[in-house]
């Protein structure tokens, strides 16, 4: 399915800052958690680009390779409590940044609360276009890697940003071709957590929680491989 000017793939429902990421997967994962990890291709996840990208899943790895802005979705939603773990490398390359290892999760979207993928939301991949979502969001290496920030959008335009969650040190951003395990954490008393290697970045209590909702890898102008994506839903801390 296909929008004007944005790649839309409506993939088939597939199989269907926190603690330290582990050293490797764990063993004991069940058979649908080890296929999130991109062997069955895109199978499970919409992604969402603007033209000029593309996205790709074999053995076992996610490479997006960004343009002009990309969203790429887990198909279906989380329910708090929930672990979710991933290891991702920004690559670089000619043409591409070394920038926005960004994602969002416990995503809804007000604009079509019957269906998160309806066309009718007008995602496109554009970042602007999710101004609308009601989620928590980190942008790591935005704004040409200058930037760490953690975001709670409010679902009607609003994403406030308070002077904790606005890191700009060097020790906050990205290397090309550094693999990064990054840990979320979402408890079911309100608290939400991201890591990187291990240290906790961002720890927000939210007063209004978000307890159910998407996940998506977000980046613009980057590229950006992800291996061993799994989740663990009532895991809390």
């Amino acid at each position: 399915m296909k929008k004007t000017g944005t790649r839309i793939v409506r993939a088939a429902c597939g199989l269907a800052a926190g603690a330290v990421a582990a050293d490797s997967a764990p063993a004991s994962l069940a058979a649908e958690e080890a296929a999130e990890w991109f062997a069955r291709g895109l199978e499970g996840w919409v992604v969402e680009q603007q033209p000029g990208g593309t996205v790709t899943a074999r053995d076992g790895v996610l490479v997006i390779d960004d343009a002009a802005g990309c969203t790429v979705w887990r198909r279906e939603p989380l329910r708090a409590p929930v672990r979710i773990q991933f290891i991702a490398t920004v690559t670089g390359g000619e043409g591409r940044r070394v920038s926005d290892l960004n994602c969002f999760w416990m995503a809804t979207d007000p604009r079509t609360p019957g269906d998160f993928f309806a066309k009718e939301n007008g995602r496109t991949g554009k970042f602007e276009t999710y101004d609308g979502l009601r989620t928590y969001y980190v942008g790591h290496g935005g704004n040409g890697n200058s930037t760490t920030r953690f975001r709670r959008y409010d679902g009607a335009g609003g994403r406030p940003l308070r002077p904790e969650h606005d890191l700009s040190g060097a020790e906050f951003l990205l290397e090309a071709g550094r693999a990064y395990r990054i840990e979320i954490t979402v408890e079911e008393g309100g608290r939400t957590t991201w890591a990187r290697d291990g240290v906790v970045f961002f720890d927000f209590v939210d007063p209004e929680p978000l307890t159910e909702g998407w996940f998506g890898f977000r980046t613009v102008w980057s590229r950006i491989e992800v291996r061993e994506f799994s989740v663990r839903e009532g895991v809390d801390r």
